[in-house]
């Protein structure tokens, strides 16, 4: 009556073992290592990249405890943070500017059980320190951009259709286009109106002047600032890909703001110098037929802007923006081969490849003006005169500061341009100490609660109550591989959802054992007892599991950041604490008392 199958306790015994290997890694805790990675999509991380590596730390007498090949990085183990620090130097000046060496820390687990999958969790920023930023991003200035684009659209459309016009230009978040009579701007109104959809527009009269004002919609404007938060969020996990960073978290607050979470970053200055600038690429012409000397008295032409060059001189450049980052598909940081000043490689997409090819056809031997803008301001980085047709979509930037320079502008035109300006409202960092402080906190206060339970279930249940509590334990253990098989991310919310999993999930237990102790004062024997007591609570078990399971489910379909932590914690605890409280505590009980044909009591 009271026995399992061989096949179910192979089972049991099977996803122990296994439950077992995947939750050991989180016992061996981290170590200090560095991340040797190419900066240039060209080169690819391999075995002699490693050996170079090793053989640089072998050379300055730096000892390591280990090195591997990941995706594309190479990570070295060191066995204090001395050694780290050391090594990073090294490996910088040993490798230059074509590749990133970043500060990591990485799992102490031996090998073997690397090489089976077998990871640990990856600690939240609260658990294992790092840093955390709240940016939000410039919502009128992705307006601004997206009127700069129309107003570029909109000249070569009308310049394609041959519709004359006196003057184009942007005018706050609209644009303006100027007529010389009622009949052209009566053929062109149309042609917007049919071609951009996304445009409402507005005809005005001043005397001989016939304007026609083209502006977005409301619903294009919120589809704007909501297509710049989510572009700026996937540029942001670009750029942290390009940090190394395991497991950040990146995601949407409110209508504008953007949470990014940095687990175990130590080189904090340089996370936020990276995630911190804003740079965008714009490429514009230079006016040469104002006087820049009348500009810098305070007489800026209409349609220009006033810049100085890197090298001190003023500089009028056109508002029109010819080519933006946006175009963009890779850039890697070089040298100029004539020269041999730090420069910056470009590559551009077929749009942006045929858009640069037209324009440099058009203005040779003028000037076209490459500008940096970060965080809202402009910089002019050169200016050279165009001196022949520029095909194929490669651009060279040059007359950077630094091979350094180069590098970081290189990384930050890769990763994507911001789709608008952000800017950091918000800046904490939770240093290793304290994480360690709160992991110590939370695992005891899991240990001491699981120690509760177990004293009043021994207690009350006697040898069923020790049944419950080792059910409660391989219950945990249970959780805590499938959260290192899913290699999730764990969190104070995460430790706290333990807890209360564990918690909850001895319910389960005092059903069965309250259900089997009513049969035995109904006067049915030990062994019929017992299999009542397991078949019958379990409705009620599945029940009270699944309204809890659809509570977990809201919480992650709707919740955020820690609240969907712990939303996950507690599904998965639900799931495990139903295999455990009633498959494995009754395959104890079967090997206990199931082979006893005539039992007399039970010890409940």
């Amino acid at each position: 009556m009271n026995r399992f199958p061989l096949w179910k306790y192979i089972l049991i015994a099977v996803v122990l073992v296994v439950s077992v290997l995947y939750t050991l890694p989180n016992f061996y805790g981290e170590v200090p290592a560095v991340q040797v990675s190419p900066t240039r999509s060209a080169i690819k991380a391999d075995a002699g990249l490693m050996q170079q590596a090793e053989d640089e730390l072998k050379i300055q007498k730096i000892p390591y405890t280990g090195a591997f090949l990941d995706a594309n990085s190479v990570k070295i183990r060191f066995a204090n943070n001395d050694a780290q620090l050391k090594a990073k130097d090294a490996l910088q000046a040993r490798f230059g500017d074509g590749y990133s060496v970043a500060l990591n820390l990485l799992s102490a687990s031996p090998a073997w059980l690397t090489a089976i999958g077998a990871k640990p969790m990856y600690l939240g920023l609260d658990l294992r320190g790092g840093v955390y930023f709240l940016m939000q991003v410039d919502m009128p200035a992705a307006l601004d951009k997206a009127a700069d684009r129309y107003n570029n659209d909109l000249r070569i459309q009308l310049r394609e259709q041959k519709i004359r016009y006196t003057g184009i230009s942007r005018v706050g978040q609209t644009v303006e286009i100027r007529f010389s009579d009622a009949a052209t701007r009566a053929q062109a109104s149309k042609y917007i109106a049919s071609t951009f959809a996304d445009l409402v527009l507005t005809e005005q009269d001043t005397g001989g002047d016939y304007r026609l004002i083209a502006a977005l919609r409301p619903e294009a404007q919120k589809r704007t600032q909501d297509f710049a938060v989510q572009q700026n969020i996937t540029t942001l996990r670009n750029r942290v890909n390009e940090l190394g960073v395991a497991e950040p978290i990146i995601q949407q607050q409110g209508l504008d703001r953007v949470v990014v979470q940095l687990p175990g970053v130590q080189d904090t200055a340089k996370a936020k110098e990276i995630l911190g600038r804003t740079a965008t690429l714009e490429i514009r012409l230079v006016d040469e037929e104002h006087d820049v000397t009348a500009a810098l008295q305070g007489q800026i032409p209409f349609g220009d802007d006033l810049y100085i060059e890197r090298s001190g001189q003023p500089l009028l450049v056109k508002k029109n923006v010819v080519l933006t980052g946006d175009y963009i598909t890779d850039a890697s940081p070089g040298f100029d081969q004539q020269s041999g000043q730090a420069a910056v490689h470009v590559n551009l997409d077929s749009r942006g490849a045929r858009i640069f090819k037209d324009v440099t056809r058009d203005n040779v031997g003028k000037r076209m003006a490459i500008l940096l803008i970060e965080k809202g301001k402009a910089e002019v980085i050169t200016a050279p005169v165009i001196r022949e047709e520029i095909g194929g979509g490669r651009v060279q930037i040059t007359g950077m500061e630094s091979a350094q320079e180069a590098s970081d502008d290189a990384l930050l035109l890769r990763a994507g341009a911001l789709a608008a300006p952000m800017n950091i409202v918000e800046e904490r960092t939770v240093g290793p100490s304290l994480g360690a402080d709160n992991i110590k906190k939370g695992f005891h206060s899991n240990l001491w609660g699981f120690a509760a339970v177990a004293i009043f279930m021994m207690v009350y249940y006697r040898v069923f109550g020790v049944f419950s509590t080792l059910a409660l334990a391989v219950n945990g253990l249970f959780l805590v591989a499938l959260l290192s098989m899913m290699q999730a991310t764990l969190t104070l919310p995460g430790l706290a959802g333990i807890a209360l999993t564990l918690g909850m999930a001895i319910d389960a237990n005092v059903l069965i054992n309250e259900r089997i102790r009513e049969e035995l004062r109904n006067g049915n024997s030990p062994q019929a007892a017992i299999h009542a007591g397991y078949d019958r609570a379990w409705g009620t078990i599945l029940d009270s599991n699944i309204t809890t399971l659809i509570a977990g489910v809201a919480l992650f379909w709707l919740g955020s950041g820690p609240v969907r932590g712990f939303a996950v914690v507690l599904c998965l605890g639900i799931l495990t604490s139903m295999f455990s409280a009633v498959t494995v505590s009754r395959a104890m009980v079967n090997l206990s008392y199931g082979r006893k044909v005539r039992l007399a009591r039970v010890s409940i």
